[in-house]
């Protein structure tokens, strides 16, 4: 099993901008984190950084018949992006967005969310450890996607028997 995550605009800064907000956790701290969680539980997992909305619709798109998960903090795109809400609508795959910071106790223009509506789940307001509960949540869909497919291939299996 493959997730990625994918991150959006400014999100290379943490640990240097608004800390009263995002905290001093650097991305690279919170994707060495990540990857423990994937090791310890045998997913394979890659991290993808842009400022740039094409390329993050791009990475998205890269993930159909490549990834079985996707987790994503779009950042501002969030608010704005029906691009990235169509890519993750097109690929179908599991998603499951973060945000650091509790959007909707933020700017109203934060309270508008393009991405929620297409994603599993979304976490918020968590600081850095919602990419933890991404990652927990994450491992639960995929297992249980798993577990309906072997069911699933059983049931086919005693038919044609």
């Amino acid at each position: 099993m493959k997730i990625v995550v994918i991150q959006g605009p400014n999100l290379n800064m943490l640990g240097v901008r608004e800390q009263n907000i995002y905290g001093p956790m650097k991305l690279e701290q919170i994707h060495a984190q990540m990857k423990d969680v994937a090791t310890q539980n045998g997913v394979e997992i890659e991290f993808f950084q842009s400022n740039l909305e094409g390329e993050i619709v791009d990475k998205v798109q890269e993930c159909y018949g490549d990834a079985q998960g996707i987790i994503i903090n779009a950042a501002a795109y969030t608010h704005t992006s029906i691009a990235i809400r169509d890519a993750i609508s097109a690929v179908s795959i599991p998603t499951i967005e973060v945000h650091i910071s509790n959007i909707h106790r933020r700017e109203e223009f934060r309270k508008e969310n393009m991405l929620a509506p297409v994603c599993a789940s979304s976490i918020v307001g968590f600081g850095p450890f919602g990419y933890h509960l991404a990652m927990m949540g994450m491992l639960q869909i995929l297992n249980e996607l798993k577990a309906a497919q072997e069911a699933h291939q059983k049931a086919q299996e005693e038919a044609q028997a």
